[in-house]
C-alpha cells in the first residue's frame, strides 16, 4: 500500500513567522520557550508540519493494514486556547503510559487527549516535569522507530 495522503506534512514554512502570529501574544514566548526545549532535547531544528505545527525529527511508521507515512517525532502547536503538545512515546508500553500517568500527576495545571497534551499556560505546569515527559516521549520514539 502507497504513503497515506496525510494532511499533516512537513513543510517548507517558516517557524519564525508562524509564531509571530501565535495569539494571545504570551503563546508567542511560550513557543520559543518550547523550541528551546525542544532543540535541546531532541537535538532537531524546529520545522512546520502542516500549517500550524512545529516538529522536531520525522519518523517513518507502516500499520498492520498496509497503511504508511511519515509524521514529526514530537512537536507543539501555540493553538489560541491552549499550547498542544505531541508526545505519542508513551503508547510504546505499558509501562511508559504508567511512568507518563506518574508524571503527569505531578505536572501541574494541564489536560490529555490521546497523544496530545494541552496547557493553558507554560508558567502552570512544572518545567522539570514537562522536560521529562518530553526526553521520556523521545526516547521511546527513538527505540521504536530509528532512524
Amino acid at each position: 500500500m502507497a504513503k497515506a495522503d496525510l494532511k499533516t506534512k512537513a513543510t517548507s514554512a517558516d517557524v519564525e513567522a508562524f509564531i509571530a502570529t501565535a495569539q494571545p501574544e504570551r503563546r508567542q514566548k511560550e513557543a520559543r520557550q518550547l523550541i528551546d526545549l525542544f532543540r535541546r532535547i531532541t537535538g532537531e531544528e524546529p520545522k512546520m508540519w502542516g500549517p500550524s505545527i512545529i516538529g522536531f525529527g520525522s519518523y517513518d511508521y507502516k500499520y498492520e493494514s498496509g497503511r504508511e507515512g511519515t509524521s514529526l517525532r514530537a512537536g507543539f502547536s501555540p493553538r489560541k486556547a491552549k499550547l498542544s503538545l505531541y508526545l505519542m512515546g508513551a503508547y510504546c508500553t505499558p509501562e511508559a503510559q504508567a511512568e507518563q500517568d506518574r508524571l503527569l500527576g505531578l505536572l501541574g495545571k494541564h489536560s490529555i487527549g490521546k497523544s496530545c497534551l494541552y496547557i493553558n499556560r507554560l508558567e502552570q505546569v512544572d518545567k522539570a516535569i514537562l522536560e521529562q515527559l518530553i526526553r521520556n516521549n523521545c526516547e521511546l520514539m527513538n527505540e521504536r522507530y530509528p532512524n
